[in-house]
């Protein structure tokens, strides 16, 4: 999406001293820290306290999800142009960091992590070539959005109200989402939460760019069977493998 979807042995302690110390550390850490939460809850005024609620039932609920099936519409719009492009495709993730886009427009386009490589084959654009890059790259923030946006979204983002609103007739919440540090892979996101189940109905992306890419789901389907393959690409032959770390110098 865009879609641009980590213990060490302590020998010399016996195991029920190593247990009875963090328990004298983890606890009092446990009860603080939610103390700090609770008084942070407590200053923000009715409308934070209603987006960082949504924002928080959102990322339960994707947590909650070991598997994802869904289809979705994508479109990237881009301001100085003045030009959009709408595609579709299905979408298929799995907890931590796996995930497959299979675009149907424009068709044959994929997009495929198995959690340590990415690989972008698009030769709708890039005909006769697939890059690959590290999984934990930039340019696959903005296919993996719903994991990178709400993966401790509160700590990364701060939030903000943004309305009631209907997506394909599902009642939703929308949450905007600011990044607090510089170098997030968008300068602003914002995040149409359902009203019913938390899942994420929308999704609309700002990028460093200026583009706007927004992805719409049309069904989602938590906890689906997926194929044993859905998240395996093999380079077609002939076609040539450009390592994208190699061409920027390791970066």
């Amino acid at each position: 999406m865009t879609i641009r979807f980590p213990a060490r042995r302590a020998a010399a302690l016996p195991v029920l001293t190593i247990a009875a110390a963090l328990a004298a550390v983890v606890a009092p850490a446990r009860a603080q820290s939610v103390a700090v939460r609770a008084a942070t809850q407590a200053r923000l005024d009715p409308s934070e306290r209603r987006a960082a609620a949504t924002i928080d039932r959102a990322a339960a609920a994707v947590r909650a999800a070991r598997t994802v099936r869904a289809t979705f519409e994508q479109t990237l719009a881009n301001p100085v142009t003045g030009n959009s492009a709408t595609t579709t495709g299905e979408l298929a993730m799995a907890r931590p960091d796996r995930f497959s886009v299979r675009f149907n427009t424009p068709a044959g386009d994929r997009v495929v992590s198995d959690g340590r490589t990415v690989w972008f084959y698009l030769p709708s654009t890039l005909p006769g070539q697939v890059v690959k890059q590290p999984a934990r790259g930039r340019a696959s923030a903005s296919i993996d959005a719903l994991s990178q946006l709400l993966t401790t979204p509160r700590s990364r983002y701060a939030v903000a109200d943004g309305g009631a609103a209907t997506v394909t007739g599902r009642a939703t919440r929308v949450v905007r989402l600011t990044p607090k540090r510089e170098g997030e892979p968008v300068s602003e996101a914002r995040v149409w939460v359902d009203d019913a189940d938390g899942a994420v109905r929308q999704i609309e992306l700002t990028e460093a760019t200026g583009a706007v890419r927004t992805w719409r789901m049309t069904s989602w389907a938590p906890n689906a069977r997926l194929s044993a393959d859905a998240f395996s690409f093999t380079p077609p032959a002939g076609v040539r493998v450009v390592d994208r770390p190699q061409l920027q110098g390791g970066a």
